[in-house]
């Protein structure tokens, strides 16, 4: 067989002939006869699962790339990555005994050791077979994240914060963080309830267990912090299982929170042998759920223990300050007696002096208002005889003033009653006076005298010696009055009321 690659030739040799070109299936068959050659055997590897595609349906196989990135010598970052299959029937097997001994499924990021033998195929290239995987590996990988998640938060003081809170002499308002349909939560609701004490329990359901365990721990106490004021201490429980069912409770950003959490946190997750890391970040740590409802009835008991020895105390203390105070009452019965006898012999005496002054007080006054009676009678009949004077005086002033509105008002009543009776003769020989004229317009009537007329504010006027009154501006017309006969002319004729005015020219005495 040739040789893959022919030889530059050396300096004044002659030129060797033209390499030999391959196909490019045959190089790769080459490939991989050689990697089936050299690399025969299975080997065990340590990589990182950077990408994972399961099985979707029975039959399926498992798709994975793995990828391990370490440090050189000389500094430099070194990264390898290849991609990797279990075949169905043996991921079928796999997979089962790797969540049983581990707790944790197959999941990115997830750090494995391998059984693995190489594959080439031309036309997919180079892919390594998974023959078996060691789950301890996984297991001592999950115990050194765990030391160091414990480290860094020692570091960063997150695991004695919780400590240093005050958890309440009696925590009774809890707010539980539990799976609903957990068993360990229906324990701890019935010990509760057994108890001789009441607890407020608020239910804030979270998943316990798998992958989706931490955020949704998270997320409960992202709901408990805005009415953190209403609670006494947060609980978190579920029930007990295998030490790898359990490694949600080791995650880093959980731990974090419980140890800057504001409020007590106490735990029972299960555990009988080992501590979680939330264990070590929170208040209180106990075994299991029922252990968290007797730590807090004891705590409640203890409680009522050290109220009933305080009642006891103070019913003793009591006691003694009421032998006390009969001692102080009998000593200030006995003084208050005998200063009660002082005092009434001062008061009696202090009574027949008030009483003799009593008695002379009432002559003195009786004396006193006799005299006051003897000037009242005389200066009463001058008072009254000035008052009446005055009464007098002023009642001929008042008569006098009435007497001249009355006369004033009387006047003036007067006038107006011969105003308004003016007033209607001259409204009724006006109105006599039109019904004269209209009796005079018809045929045959012959008007009043002159002097009628003007007695009454009208004047007669004639046109062609004849009466009318139909005159229109320039006729010439003779009014007569009652002493003379006035020859005028029409200049103008107001509408409505048919008033004339009038320009005279001469004069014709009657």
């Amino acid at each position: 067989m040739s040789p893959l690659f022919n030889r530059r030739p050396e300096p004044g040799l002659p030129a060797s002939l033209p390499p030999i070109a391959l196909p490019l299936a045959e190089l790769l068959v080459r490939v991989r006869q050689a990697l089936e050659t050299r690399f025969a055997e299975s080997y065990w590897v340590v990589a990182e699962v950077a990408d994972l595609t399961l099985p979707r349906f029975d039959g399926a196989h498992c798709y994975l790339v793995l990828t391990d990135q370490h440090v050189t010598g000389r500094g430099a970052q070194l990264k390898a990555q290849a991609r990797a299959t279990i075949w169905s029937q043996r991921y079928q097997q796999l997979a089962p005994a790797f969540l049983d001994q581990t707790g944790q499924e197959l999941r990115v990021g997830l750090k494995l050791m391998l059984r693995v033998q190489v594959k080439f195929h031309e036309q997919y290239g180079l892919s390594l077979d998974v023959l078996t995987i060691d789950p301890t590996y996984t297991v001592g990988e999950l115990a050194r994240q765990r030391l160091a998640t414990i480290r860094k938060l020692e570091a960063q003081g997150l695991l004695e914060r919780q400590k240093t809170l005050a958890l309440a002499l009696g925590p009774q308002r809890l707010a539980v963080i539990s799976s609903p349909t957990a068993a360990g939560f229906q324990d701890f609701v019935q010990h509760l309830s057994e108890s001789a004490y009441d607890f407020a329990i608020s239910l804030f359901p979270a998943i316990m267990q798998g992958s989706e365990s931490p955020a949704s721990l998270l997320a409960a106490l992202d709901q408990i912090r805005p009415v953190r004021a209403g609670f006494d201490a947060v609980i978190i429980i579920r029930g007990g299982g295998s030490k790898t069912d359990l490694l949600a409770f080791d995650d880093y950003g959980l731990a974090a929170a419980i140890g800057a959490f504001p409020l007590p946190v106490i735990t029972g997750i299960g555990h009988e042998r080992d501590e979680a890391v939330i264990d070590l970040a929170a208040h209180t740590a106990l075994k299991t759920p029922t252990a968290v409802a007797a730590f807090l009835a004891g705590r409640l008991a203890r409680l009522e223990a050290v109220f009933g020895g305080y009642a006891g105390q103070i019913q003793d203390l009591a006691g003694q300050h009421l032998l006390q105070a009969r001692s102080v009452v009998a000593r200030l019965t006995s003084h208050t007696r005998l200063a009660a006898r002082n005092q009434l012999g001062d008061h009696r005496a202090q009574l027949q002096h008030d009483l003799r002054a009593a008695a002379a007080a009432p002559r003195r006054q009786v004396r006193e208002q006799q005299r006051q009676l003897l000037r009242y009678l005389h200066t009463l009949p001058r008072a009254a005889r000035r008052n009446l004077t005055g009464q007098q005086t002023r009642l001929r002033t008042v008569g006098r003033h009435l007497t001249q509105r009355f006369r004033r008002l009387h006047r003036r009543r007067r006038e107006q009653l011969l105003h308004h009776r003016y007033q209607l003769q001259l409204a009724a020989e006006r109105l006599l006076h039109r019904a004269r004229l209209r009796l005079l317009d018809r045929p045959g009537t012959t008007l009043p005298e002159p002097a009628v007329l003007a007695r009454h504010g009208y004047v007669q006027l004639l046109t062609a010696g004849t009466p009318t009154t139909d005159c229109q501006p320039g006729d010439a017309v003779r009014l007569v009055l009652p002493t003379v006969t006035l020859t005028a002319q029409i200049t103008a004729r107001h509408l409505p009321g048919a008033s004339l005015a009038v320009s005279t020219s001469s004069s014709v005495p009657e």
